[in-house]
């Protein structure tokens, strides 16, 4: 705890992907955490807790969906969007008015929480833009010695970041699909809970270009993989598919799997999309799994990842 008290910065495992964490209310703690990831000081950051009951502490006029959300998803990978109190600075929300709040489902991490007494502003533990790590070894690779700690907690179980919901302002939205599923949000209130796709309140993962590789990734549907990979590679590209292990593709032409059910192609997305860097490839072929359950999160993040990509990501 002593790295956090005195202003340092650790990389910790959740349950979605490794974060890198500061103390929330030391501002320049905070702003280091930019700074290592290249992220600029108007994307706000996710505070995470050690528990719901600290809620109060960091949101005001907490509507009664915060409540039953928090006692049916915490711990676990969902992010709640309230209007902030004067414990949530600036350096945190990007001077909005709202702070995005979770729990981590980790035992490592709700280790780290409760022996601090406070929360930990803590985003993905890569550089701004880059594909998210699922593993310590994965934070090594991208950050280096620009962290002071590197926490191992084995691989992530869940594998993309959390979902985020608003509940800042009239009715629940999801402003980022994650690792809890919207059918899930929806049953425990009753409601349909839509996905808004542009909102004007702020939140981490929200950029057109995100969670992207290094090689260039453009989406397709199954049944065209094959032969659009054997177009590219007769243009002298380098190109990869990733898609379900079924897919038969022309020789020389490498797939990376991906299971069919959507919480496992969940769990693989980011690792498959390193995997395609090390392969050196020029493109990456992405089939679009369907949009059911956590579906939806590999959907997203791919489209970002294939997006026009924007300085610095």
């Amino acid at each position: 705890m002593e790295i956090l008290r005195s202003g340092g910065v650790i990389a910790l495992p959740t349950e979605t992907v490794y974060g890198l964490a500061a103390n929330a209310e030391d501002e320049l703690a905070v702003r280091r955490v930019f700074a290592i990831k290249g992220r600029p000081a108007t994307h706000p950051l996710i505070v995470h807790l050690p528990q719901a009951e600290a809620l109060p502490r960091w949101a005001r006029d907490i509507p009664p969906e915060a409540w039953k959300l928090a006692a049916a998803f915490w711990p676990g990978p969902l992010t709640l969007v309230l209007r902030r109190t004067s414990r949530a600075t600036d350096a945190v929300t990007g001077g909005q008015d709202t702070v995005a709040l979770r729990v981590p489902n980790h035992p490592l991490a709700l280790a780290v929480l409760s022996a601090l007494g406070g929360g930990l502003a803590a985003p993905s533990a890569n550089r701004f833009g880059r594909v998210s790590p699922t593993t310590a070894g994965h934070v090594r690779e991208d950050l280096g010695s620009d962290v002071d700690l590197i926490l191992d907690g084995g691989p992530c179980t869940v594998g993309v970041e959390s979902t985020i919901v608003d509940l800042s302002s009239g009715d629940p939205a999801i402003l980022r699909p994650g690792g809890l599923a919207a059918e899930e949000l929806e049953h425990v209130l009753g409601r349909p809970v839509p996905v808004r796709a542009t909102s004007s309140v702020r939140v981490s993962g929200s950029l057109a270009s995100h969670y992207a590789p290094r090689a260039g990734v453009t989406l397709v549907e199954v049944p065209e993989a094959a032969a659009r990979a054997q177009a590219l590679r007769g243009q002298g590209l380098r190109v990869g598919v990733l898609g379900p292990a079924s897919l038969a593709l022309p020789p020389g032409v490498p797939r990376f799997d991906m299971p069919e059910d959507p919480a496992g192609a969940a769990h693989d997305l980011y690792l498959r999309l390193r995997e395609a860097d090390l392969a050196g490839l020029d493109l990456l072929l992405a089939c679009l799994p369907s949009a059911r359950g956590l579906g939806l999160a590999v959907r997203d993040r791919l489209a970002r990842a294939a997006a026009p990509r924007t300085s610095g990501t």
